[in-house]
């Protein structure tokens, strides 16, 4: 696998992913991500992420954990290299512009999640994901599976679905795909 082979992948889901972001497919997306982690036994804290550029958005389903009384939290970037730290979120926290144009809370209130719902570039059928390249994911995949189980949830448009994401060694799979179309677990 070459960098190359990778950023090639990532302009064709960039264009899929700006061409199903227009089709309004977050409320369908949304609802069955609601739904899966409803059958789920038990969690308590839930890590998603603040939507950027045309990134499908988990916020009605945050919105909807925390009035549950869930914990959810937000990834934020503390280093290049470096696992994802998370930040509690309710819908009435303070945000601050983080790296890369994602919003974080402007306080630090440190959470460890039982699961993480993901953003991507891509997916295949292996439940491989594309990310934009910092490898924080993967790395905060490797960090908290060594303590925990943590599940690792894409979120992603069906139209983001690649022949074949390229891997390295690093790259961790996802354990449940959720979209427009419903759950596909790996």
């Amino acid at each position: 696998m070459t960098q190359t082979t990778k950023e090639t992948a990532r302009k064709t889901a960039y264009t899929a992913r700006k061409i199903a972001h227009r089709q309004g497919h977050d409320p369908a997306a949304c609802a069955h991500l609601a739904q899966f982690l409803a059958s789920l036994a038990r969690f308590q804290t839930v890590a998603a992420y603040m939507p950027i550029r045309t990134e499908i958005s988990p916020l009605p389903v945050m919105n909807d954990l925390a009035a549950a009384g869930k914990s959810v939290c937000v990834p934020v970037i503390q280093a290049p290299r470096q696992p994802l730290k998370f930040s509690r979120w309710t819908p009435g926290t303070k945000m601050l512009n983080g790296p890369f144009g994602a919003a974080i809370p402007e306080i630090a209130d440190t959470l460890i999640p039982d699961i993480l719902i993901t953003p991507l570039v891509g997916f295949d059928t292996r439940g491989y994901r594309l990310g934009y390249g910092g490898g924080f994911y993967d790395r905060t995949f490797a960090l908290l599976r060594k303590s925990a189980p943590a599940m690792a949830v894409g979120f992603a448009y069906s139209g983001q679905e690649l022949p074949l994401v390229p891997t390295e060694p690093t790259d961790i799979r996802l354990d449940v795909l959720v979209t427009e179309n419903g759950v596909i677990r790996f």
